[in-house]
C-alpha cells in the first residue's frame, strides 16, 4: 500500500473513530486513570511522550485545562489499542518514527526532547506542509480529499478528543444537559460559547 494510501486512511479511520460510541466510552475511561500510574497500551514509553507533548503544544492550560489536563494523550494510547487495525497500528509507529526523524533532521532532535519554541516552528512548518481537511456538510466532506498529513490527523484526532471530553463539555463548553425550547431566530451574540453536545 502506498504512503499516502495509507495516510489517508489512518486519517479517516481517525476521524470517524472519534466520534463512534465505543472511542467515546474509551474516552470517557481516561478520566479514572491516574496519570501516576498510567502504562501505555499500545505506545511505548517514546511514543507516549511524543503524544503527549504533541498535544499539550497543541492545547496548553490556560485559564482552561489543557490536552494532558483531560488526558487526550491517553485517549489517543486507547484508540490505537483498541479501534485501530494492524495496518493503523503498525501506519501510527511509521508515522510517529518519520515525524521525529524529520524534526532531528531539521531541528536537531526528536519532537519531545525539543524545547517549547522550537517544537512550535515544528508545528508552523506543519502547518504549512500539512494540507487541509474539505469543508463538509453534516459531518461529509466536500469533493475529493487530498492526502492529510500525520500531523493534520493527529490534530484533528486530538482536538476531537479534547472538546468530546467531559471535562471541557461541561464546564467549559455550553451545556444544557435538558435543552428547552428552540428559537431559531436569534442574534448570534446570543448564542456565546461554542455548545457541547453532552
Amino acid at each position: 500500500m502506498k504512503r499516502r494510501e495509507a495516510l489517508r486512511k489512518m486519517t479517516l479511520a481517525g476521524s470517524a473513530a472519534v466520534m463512534a460510541p465505543a472511542a467515546l466510552s474509551l474516552l470517557q475511561s481516561c478520566q479514572s486513570v491516574s496519570r501516576v500510574t498510567w502504562e501505555p497500551e499500545f505506545f511505548t514509553q517514546d511514543e507516549a511522550l511524543f503524544v503527549q507533548q504533541f498535544v499539550d503544544l497543541l492545547l496548553p492550560t490556560t485559564d482552561t485545562p489543557g490536552a494532558v489536563d483531560v488526558k487526550v494523550d491517553i485517549f489517543i494510547d486507547k484508540l490505537a489499542a483498541h479501534i485501530y487495525d494492524e495496518e493503523g497500528q503498525k501506519s501510527l509507529r511509521e508515522n510517529i518514527a518519520q515525524f521525529n526523524a524529520d524534526c532531528k533532521d531539521s531541528f536537531g532532535d526528536v519532537f519531545a526532547r525539543l524545547d517549547r519554541d522550537t517544537q512550535g516552528k515544528v508545528f508552523e512548518q506543519a502547518e504549512k506542509e500539512g494540507g487541509k481537511f474539505n469543508s463538509g456538510v453534516w459531518g461529509t466532506a466536500v469533493g475529493e480529499q487530498e492526502p492529510i498529513s500525520f500531523y493534520r490527523s493527529l490534530k484533528s484526532t486530538a482536538i476531537g478528543a479534547y472538546f468530546s471530553s467531559q471535562e471541557i463539555g461541561q464546564n467549559v463548553l455550553n451545556y444544557d444537559p435538558i435543552p428547552a425550547g428552540y428559537n431559531g431566530c436569534i442574534p448570534l451574540s446570543d448564542v456565546g460559547k461554542r455548545w457541547s453536545l453532552g
